[in-house]
């Protein structure tokens, strides 16, 4: 799968998350279509499929047999990284670690490692 593929899976995987863990109506920002993503926000995207799909690529497929928080810790470990390359100081939100975050956010994260997975085969 090509780098920008690969990001709008994770796009499209976290915005499917967030769809479905989010309380209510989630904000613009949390589901905005690719088209209209900020540039740096794709770049992230795909940085992250890419850990991603190397993580589970040198894994020889074993990731499937981590729990759904390991999956989930990965993922926003490699997300929290891109936020603070991107900005100076980021919003205490953009570098939380997991146990941080809100728990539609952690399940957001395990879905879009999953599809990861499921995408490779």
């Amino acid at each position: 799968m090509a780098q920008t593929e690969g990001a709008r899976l994770f796009r499209e995987a976290w915005i499917a998350g967030v769809r479905r863990h989010f309380p209510g109506e989630p904000k613009p920002g949390y589901v905005t279509p690719w088209d209209d993503t900020p540039r740096w926000e794709r770049e992230a995207a795909g940085a992250v499929y890419a850990q991603v799909r190397q993580f589970v690529e040198v894994s020889g497929g074993t990731t499937a047999r981590l729990s759904r928080e390991q999956k989930g810790r990965f993922v926003a470990t490699c997300r929290t990284a891109r936020m603070c390359r991107h900005f100076e100081d980021p919003k205490p939100g953009y570098a939380a670690d997991r146990p941080g975050l809100p728990t539609r956010q952690q399940e957001t994260d395990a879905d879009v490692f999953e599809a990861v997975e499921r995408s490779l085969g």
